[in-house]
């Protein structure tokens, strides 16, 4: 096995999918695009390949990977059944953003599930993708393609940042349409549970399904999670992360507030030879426009992206983690976001964002 960061990483074009499927059935690394986030794929039947997932990421080994296939036919191996309500799922929701966890086969290596019984499987909603995964005729273990911990990846170019010299290659499709992972529900009886909110809605789930309930996990800190991404702190910044949720002028008020003390404090800072201390600020375009009609003339140096709108959460899902990574890529020291109302999309802005401030949410 190659030593990690002394591999020779390849861009590729959407023209190289042959190429790009060749290498993942041999069990070389390959960052593949979905409509979510780029994912960091290996042959998910192959434990050794798994294997060169984790020490590319440095993610924990007992945190479970999806499984991603091109179709429903590659499906009925890796599982030892399939009730009618996930076949429902299944047809009402693939290809897209729905990961589904089934009991899985003998088939299926351990390496796969974190040493859980259950396999998560998903058939992603991108045509490249799909292409690469039936060129590979097997399975492709893809979890986001970010060393672990970091906010995940939504183009090519944040793949490089964080992953040149630690795999193969990476599929240039351009930037990512949804921006946020996949949904992972489990159904049990006739009830679906979201282990991981994502791109489909707890909403749209209602619309199949008569009983859709959040995983208790979700928000008992002390309950194991069932779902791939959801057992460690995720999706972070390299700075302190503070998120904020309420009305636009109430947060914009707030954020004045942060900054005044900031402000109060630089003199001592500096006399501490912290230097001046740079904030950033995520928020939406409505709180930008009260902001603008609070904010105080001041030395402070802060970076404002706005990641859009406030009364649509699909516009700040698409550019969170973009944004994040642009936030590290200037280097503030302290961020403060604008959340959004956890409803429909919302409540996955929401979960990355606590995850991503290690639980630091104000509301107000």
């Amino acid at each position: 096995m190659e030593a990690v960061d002394n591999i020779e990483t390849q861009l590729l074009t959407v023209n190289d999918v042959e190429l790009a499927g060749t290498l993942l059935r041999v069990g070389d690394l390959v960052a593949i695009p979905t409509e979510t986030v780029y994912g960091l794929g290996a042959n998910g039947l192959a434990a050794d390949a798994m294997d060169r997932i984790y020490e590319a990421k440095g993610r924990p080994s007992d945190n479970p990977l999806i499984l991603h296939v091109c179709d429903q036919s590659m499906v009925h191996r890796l599982v030892q059944h399939i009730t009618p309500l996930e076949q429902r799922l299944m047809d009402t929701f693939w290809p897209g953003p729905l990961t589904i966890t089934f009991e899985k086969s003998a088939l299926v290596p351990e390496r796969a599930t974190g040493g859980l019984s259950r396999v998560a499987l998903r058939c992603p909603n991108h045509d490249v993708c799909r292409e690469m995964i039936r060129i590979a005729g097997v399975p492709i273990a893809a979890p986001s393609a970010n060393r672990s911990g970091r906010p995940s990846p939504t183009t090519a170019e944040a793949v490089l940042h964080d992953m040149k010299g630690r795999i193969h290659a990476i599929v240039d499709a351009g930037p990512c349409e949804i921006g946020v992972e996949s949904t992972v529900v489990q159904v049990e009886d006739h009830t679906v549970i979201i282990l991981r909110p994502g791109g489909v809605t707890k909403e749209m789930l209602e619309m199949v399904a008569d009983h859709v309930i959040y995983d208790t996990a979700l928000h008992d800190p002390t309950e194991a999670p069932k779902a791939p991404g959801m057992k460690y702190r995720h999706y972070a910044p390299d700075m302190p992360v503070q998120v904020l949720v309420g009305q636009s002028l109430t947060v914009a008020e707030y954020m004045k507030d942060i900054i005044d003390t900031i402000v109060q404090q630089e003199p001592m800072l500096q006399e501490d030879c912290k230097g001046k201390p740079r904030i950033g600020l995520l928020l939406s375009e409505e709180t930008l426009e009260n902001l603008n009609a609070v904010l105080p003339n001041f030395t402070l140096s802060v970076d404002i992206i706005v990641y859009g709108e406030q009364a649509e959460p699909i516009s700040l899902a698409n550019r969170l983690y973009d944004s994040l990574l642009q936030f590290n890529d200037v280097g503030v020291d302290t961020l403060i976001v604008e959340g959004c109302t956890p409803v429909g999309l919302g409540v996955a802005v929401m979960n990355r964002l606590e995850k991503a401030s290690g639980g630091h949410v104000t509301l107000l």
